[in-house]
């Protein structure tokens, strides 16, 4: 599922971009954002139309990596795409292992139509919240919603807690 049209990034024109509160920009082309340490997380994902799928197998970039020498006081960050697409999360979700930024699935590249070249992964939440094609992050002192929680989707999205919508 996605929110638009399928966007060709081509890889020479690809970056990753942390804007922190105060404007300082971070920043990775795809040559340096693949020459970055590599992790490759084993999880479930769970889509909000009440599908599941176990033992995943991702390549990427872990939040932790991108984000240790960032000098931020925020709490939030809004993660943004190639495409216009945007989406919310608490900047503690990211951390601690628990987030990365993600280029192979299943020992293959990511595929454009499943976010590639890079998307976010961020599997103990919804997965709307791993946003495809995805081209930066502002971390923000204030919680600002994305694309689907601007018209009624879950700030938080847990699973567990099946929150899917405003309200549940």
């Amino acid at each position: 599922m996605s929110a638009g049209p399928t966007p060709r990034v081509p890889l020479d024109e690809w970056e990753f971009v942390i804007t922190t509160e105060t404007g300082q920009v971070h920043r990775w082309s795809w040559p340096q954002f693949r020459e970055l340490p590599v992790e490759m997380p084993e999880v479930d994902i769970h889509c909000v139309t009440k599908w599941s799928k176990l033992g995943t197998s991702w390549s990427g970039v872990s939040l932790d990596t991108l984000l240790a020498e960032v000098d931020t006081a925020a709490d939030f960050a809004l993660v943004d795409s190639y495409g216009g697409y945007t989406t919310n999360l608490p900047l503690e979700d990211l951390l601690d292992g628990q987030a990365w930024i993600v280029y192979e699935y299943d020992g293959a590249d990511l595929a454009p139509e499943h976010g590639g070249p890079a998307r976010l992964l961020v599997p103990h939440l919804y997965f709307w919240k791993s946003a495809k094609w995805v081209h930066g992050m502002r971390l923000l002192l204030e919680d600002e919603p994305g694309f689907w929680e601007r018209i009624g989707y879950h700030d938080y999205g847990d699973p567990w807690r099946e929150q899917r919508y405003q309200g549940d």
